[in-house]
């Protein structure tokens, strides 16, 4: 490889950094199952030759790499081989590395197994079989943004208890992306919000852009604590379903927000 490979130290470690194709309830929309998505997706990053960030074990550092050759017929894959050697006997020692690549704002996330060392064209190799998936994830999907504290998003939808009775609930919106919302709920309001649950009427005023309807998944829940001693859950949402003109209402909603903060950043408003 022509760039000079990362070691550890040199950059975020690898246990430092969340990976989304290992939040596979948040991401499930976006990650690909079919060999031929698989190998689609895969020949994209050999084809623009792009640089693949191949993360060991945590704590064990991590190389670049670039996809070298793809044999759908045998299901297997060539991998550049790293100029560090120890870094290289690490990764073959690696029970599991997570790859990750970026190619015109898509990000591309895999997990291979067990890698062998094999040469190609007289070079040493890494050869592994396909990954079971493929997660293929737009920028604009990604993304998420924390909503503004001074214009909060409320959130009002309604829950159905267990007796069959109904319950109007509010929140307001801690984040917002493509794929979802964050909600900051009490804790009496999240145990009502178990994972798995769908909330099929769910409505969130957007500043400037309007009324928000869609129905939301719930997918994740933890506790958090505010520097001044409050608590509240941070629940994550996963929409189901959005059209894509709500979708683009969401997405008017980020880019509007996200200029407005690098304009007062930037002295201009």
């Amino acid at each position: 490889m022509d760039e000079t490979d990362f070691q550890p130290g040199s950059g975020p470690e690898p246990d430092d950094l969340q990976f989304e194709i290992e939040q596979a309830e948040d991401y499930s929309q976006y990650l690909l199952h079919s060999k031929a998505e698989i190998v689609a997706a895969l020949r994209s990053l050999i084809q623009r030759r792009a640089l693949v960030s191949a993360y060991i074990e945590p704590g064990r550092g991590f190389l670049l790499t670039s996809l070298l050759n793809l044999e759908a017929d045998t299901g297997t894959l060539l991998l550049d081989w790293g100029r560090d050697d120890e870094i290289n006997r690490q990764a073959l020692s690696a029970t599991q590395l997570i790859l990750s690549a970026e190619v015109d704002k898509v990000k591309v996330q895999f997990t291979l197994s067990n890698l062998l060392e094999t040469r190609l064209g007289g070079r040493p190799a890494f050869l592994a079989a396909l990954p079971d998936k493929v997660l293929r994830l737009q920028r604009r999907e990604y993304f998420r943004l924390s909503t503004p504290i001074a214009k909060p998003v409320k959130f009002v939808t309604t829950i159905k208890r267990v007796d069959g009775s109904t319950l109007i609930a509010e929140a307001s919106l801690l984040d917002i992306s493509g794929g979802g919302v964050g909600l900051m709920a009490t804790p009496s309001l999240a145990a009502l919000l178990p994972s798995g649950t769908v909330l099929s009427d769910c409505k969130m005023t957007l500043p400037d852009e309007g009324l928000l309807v869609g129905k939301l998944c719930v997918r994740n829940k933890f506790d958090v604590t505010t520097r001044g001693g409050a608590r509240y859950v941070r629940v994550g949402c996963e929409f189901l379903n959005l059209p894509g003109a709500r979708m683009s209402m969401v997405q008017r909603y980020i880019t509007r927000i996200e200029r407005e903060r690098k304009a007062r950043l930037s002295g201009m408003s």
